[in-house]
């Protein structure tokens, strides 16, 4: 059985032959190809390159492309900074929307004009001609809210949030309008599905009314555009306490990628018992574990996430964030490995 099919049958909430391993490669895997953080995130070739050969290394079933957070919010001219041994993000001395008054600046723009819109869309290409349909290719997008947080201090903008909250709406909402287009393109390349990040969707964050007031009608349009093209979708949220509930109903997602059990959940266990069979769980190993925990220890973390979630199909073994960008993907290829065995179903 290929990724591909063993991926199909998972989101179906069928039994594979084992458990899907996706562990969330991004930053790592430039040192694969011997590039620096900014070559590897802004150079087409170079960046599908890194994503292939982590995939011939570890095994993983899928590539997810996870660049950076700040690809999106350079459509609307955010200056960035490039480091050595981090991801790209704002200089956030020099953002965007400095006064309130600025967010009207936030208008559609086309995704055509964007550099680094485009290079991701190369990257799709490149890694779907290299799948030859063999595993699936989904593709990482920003949502409206959390882009908007790249182009604005995010402190004040949470004031804003409650101060001026029609303000960053209509923003958001002429973001989400680019970034649908944006996500149809992606899907034009042969990939297939899109990966939203709903930053703001939990509660170590923001409370569940004000986001679902804030983004989750975006999101709604968001979901039903890339539904409305025959592509999967799913969630990645990362935060604390993630709004399992309202984004479902919002979004119907195809899988959600999380690191915490949802704010409705005391464990795991209730998570997939509540939520398992409407949308494919995907995680949720500590990326702190990866870089620090035992040998011992992380192959018992890693079994226990299968214990509790794999039964019956709908659930992938994966990091519940960004592995550790300076981390040998030693850990990435012992998932795989673990789930040869200890995630085998039918055995």
């Amino acid at each position: 059985m290929n990724s591909m099919e063993r991926m199909v049958k998972c989101l179906h909430h069928e039994e594979a032959d084992r458990v899907p391993v996706y562990p969330i490669l991004g930053g790592c895997v430039r040192h694969l190809v011997g590039a620096s953080y900014k070559e590897w995130s802004t150079n087409a070739d170079v960046c599908a390159e890194g994503f292939i050969k982590a995939r011939e290394l570890t095994g993983c079933d899928c590539i997810v492309t996870l660049i950076d957070l700040s690809v999106e919010c350079t459509a609307w001219g955010q200056e960035l900074e490039f480091e050595e041994k981090n991801a790209a993000h704002p200089n956030y001395k020099n953002q965007v929307i400095k006064t309130e008054e600025d967010y009207e600046k936030i208008q559609k723009v086309d995704y055509r004009t964007c550099e680094r819109m485009m290079m991701h869309i190369d990257v799709c290409k490149k890694l779907v001609e290299d799948s030859k349909g063999e595993y699936p290719v989904i593709a990482f997008v920003f949502g409206p809210l959390g882009t908007l947080s790249m182009l604005r201090n995010q402190e004040q903008m949470y004031m804003d949030c409650i101060e001026e909250p029609e303000m960053v709406k209509e923003a958001a909402a002429r973001i989400n309008e680019t970034l649908m287009e944006y996500a149809e393109a992606l899907l034009d390349t042969g990939i297939q599905g899109i990966m939203i990040d709903t930053l703001f969707a939990s509660g170590s964050i923001m409370r569940k009314e004000m986001w679902d007031d804030l983004e989750g009608e975006l999101v709604e349009k968001f979901a039903q555009r890339v539904k409305a093209k025959n592509g999967l979708f799913m969630i990645h949220n990362c935060g604390d306490k993630i709004y399992f509930d309202v984004q479902i109903q919002r979004m119907h997602p195809d899988a959600i990628s999380f690191l915490y059990p949802p704010a409705d959940c005391k464990d795991f266990a209730e998570c997939k018992e509540k939520y398992g069979k409407q949308t494919t769980l995907i995680g949720c190993v500590q990326p702190t574990s990866v870089t620090y925990a035992s040998d011992e220890e992380f192959e018992a973390e890693c079994k226990k996430n299968m214990e509790i979630m794999a039964a019956g199909g709908g659930y992938v073994l994966a990091t519940g964030c960004e592995y550790p960008s300076d981390t040998p993907l030693d850990r990435a290829v012992k998932m795989r490995e673990l789930a040869e065995t200890f995630g085998a179903y039918g055995k």
